[in-house]
């Protein structure tokens, strides 16, 4: 990511502009934990630079998996990189429609070839454990009702006026209105990547032309969990759904506002501390009264099972010190093994013990 930043501050404004969407692309991964490879940087360098095109970008990814097939991707790097290459592609277009079909239409250009299902209707139920929520799943739409109530939500901000509103109105009601898109989750996987280059899409029409992407590259994976607390509530448990955190992910977006993305205190279990100051030992010690901590950690790797430590201190806003203390805490209790080396090893879940 860091190799891209030279174009940005250099300000020459194509070189800047394709930076801008590449750097976009490759954060948007870590919303399900990918990271693309070292050609995928160099190949989309030599792209920045002008010496090849983006089309060019994709015949070169394609013809480099085919000559080095990866056997037992678990890491997913080839659909990291394809995917970057084809957000990057959509985002230098200058062409937008407001419909349905255009959001099945960028989930079908992301994931052709990688999905059987890419640009199709899922035509299943399905449920997925989130540590944000320690574990439990968002509610989403049925099998049943996924086309009406796509089409519903989008008639519904289609004829939708914003005259008269203030910023803030306006980003709070965009905040809504992607939070049901999202909701639905029409797609079997890839919907919060479709979902984020539609929203960049669509803030575009709107006028946003400026849009402060670093908030998608630096902070997808809050973004994913802010959608997932706008739609999750358990009345018995004191457990509201709050709009609060994706309102103010898009703050930073589109007003360069600086509030601060902590994934942690998205937590259901989360409890913040009497003084924002204390140090780290002090705020692990809080959590852990809570069992957060171990959660965060445990479902991080369930997620991912060649995450390291410091992708979860990352992540989880805690030191490395403490993401290593926490592993090692899991492989004491028995739920976890280490399988292989620290480098080319994974996580092998044994058991989950409080």
């Amino acid at each position: 990511m860091d190799n891209f930043e030279e174009y940005i501050r250099q300000g020459e404004p194509n070189k800047a502009e394709k930076a801008k969407d590449w750097k976009t692309a490759i954060g948007l991964q870590k919303v399900d934990g990918l990271k693309p490879s070292d050609y995928l940087i160099e190949t989309a360098r030599q792209n920045i630079e002008g010496d090849i095109t983006i089309e060019e970008v994709k015949q070169r990814i394609d013809s480099y998996y085919k000559q080095h097939p990866i056997k037992n991707d678990e890491n997913r790097t080839e659909e990291a990189d394809k995917v970057s290459a084809r957000i990057t592609e959509i985002l230098s277009e200058k062409t937008f429609t407001f419909s349905p079909a255009e959001y099945l239409t960028i989930h079908r250009r992301l994931f052709q070839g990688i999905y059987s299902h890419a640009g199709k209707i899922r035509n299943y139920n399905i449920t997925k454990q989130e540590w944000v929520l320690n574990g439990e799943t968002v509610l989403y739409a049925s099998a049943e009702s996924l086309k009406a109530t796509l089409e519903y939500d989008f008639q519904q901000e289609k004829t939708f006026s914003y005259r008269g509103l203030s910023q803030q109105e306006i980003i709070e009601h965009i905040t809504r209105f992607i939070s049901y898109l999202w909701q639905i989750h029409i797609f079997g996987e890839g919907n919060t990547r479709t979902t984020a280059i539609f929203l960049i899409k669509y803030l575009r029409k709107l006028g946003y032309k400026e849009v402060n992407n670093d908030s998608f590259a630096e902070h997808s994976w809050y973004f994913r969990n802010a959608l997932v607390r706008a739609n999750y509530e358990d009345l018995s448990k004191g457990v509201h759904k709050t709009d609060k955190y994706l309102t103010s992910f898009l703050l930073n977006l589109l007003q360069q506002e600086n509030h601060l993305l902590k994934n942690r205190e998205m937590h259901v279990h989360y409890v913040s501390p009497v003084n924002d100051t204390v140090n780290d030992t002090v705020k692990m010690q809080n959590d852990t009264v809570n069992g957060t901590v171990n959660d965060n950690v445990f479902y991080l790797i369930k997620q991912n099972n060649k995450i390291t430590a410091v992708e979860i201190g990352e992540r989880l806003n805690i030191s490395l010190r403490t993401a290593k203390r926490k592993i090692k805490e899991l492989k004491e209790k028995g739920t976890i093994e280490r399988i292989g080396s620290d480098k080319t090893g994974y996580w092998k879940i044994i058991e989950y013990k409080i």
